[in-house]
């Protein structure tokens, strides 16, 4: 049986997007959701990094082009990314953690966005997040990447388990969508795979 779903697609198709939307949903129906999201930082129209932004507000750097880690800190890097592991697990571990240690009446929705190789450098994340998996009264709301290089162990035993659906975000261009959005140039479209 299902209890926790995650989207996958190219980067840039719109993951966090559904992901907040869905979040918003949610929260407006009464239904307790806490998590973490990434957002990408730009400056001068040129994405410079990715921020991690959780529900409560609060805000850290995940992730910055050519910063220097913090001095005796091991170097941690995704292309041209600099991981700051530190600020990630700060804001991340404690939505985590408090995802298992809510009220015990209800279910829970916890949004983790994202998944992906910056995040898995974190050895307590990647506990955290199959503790939180097991969780009887936690559902996740989630996006892991799409396959492509080394398989992200992780994210394969997400893949692979029984209690987990991944929907497959992609864009299409829509006349249909057009209309109805009158400046949308494209409608979602969400593939179970």
């Amino acid at each position: 049986m299902t209890k926790h779903v995650f989207l996958t697609g190219l980067p840039g198709v719109g993951k966090t997007t559904l992901i907040q939307k869905a979040s918003d949903a949610l929260r407006s129906l009464g239904v307790p959701v806490d998590g973490f999201y990434t957002e990408e930082v730009r400056q001068g129209g040129r994405r410079v990094g990715f921020d991690v932004v959780t529900l409560s507000g609060l805000r850290g750097p995940l992730s910055r082009v050519g910063s220097q880690p913090p001095a005796g800190r091991r170097e941690y890097r995704v292309g041209q990314y600099v991981v700051d592991l530190h600020s990630f697990e700060q804001l991340a571990l404690p939505v985590l953690k408090n995802a298992d240690a809510g009220p015990s009446s209800g279910k829970r929705v916890c949004i983790v966005d994202e998944i992906g190789k910056m995040e898995l450098f974190s050895q307590t994340f990647i506990h955290a997040v199959r503790q939180t998996l097991s969780s009887p009264g936690t559902v996740i709301l989630g996006t892991i990447p799409i396959p492509k290089g080394k398989p992200l162990t992780l994210v394969e035993e997400i893949r692979n388990r029984n209690d987990v659906k991944v929907f497959h975000v992609c864009i299409e261009p829509s006349k249909w969508a057009q209309q109805y959005f009158r400046s949308a140039p494209c409608a979602y479209r969400v593939i179970p795979t």
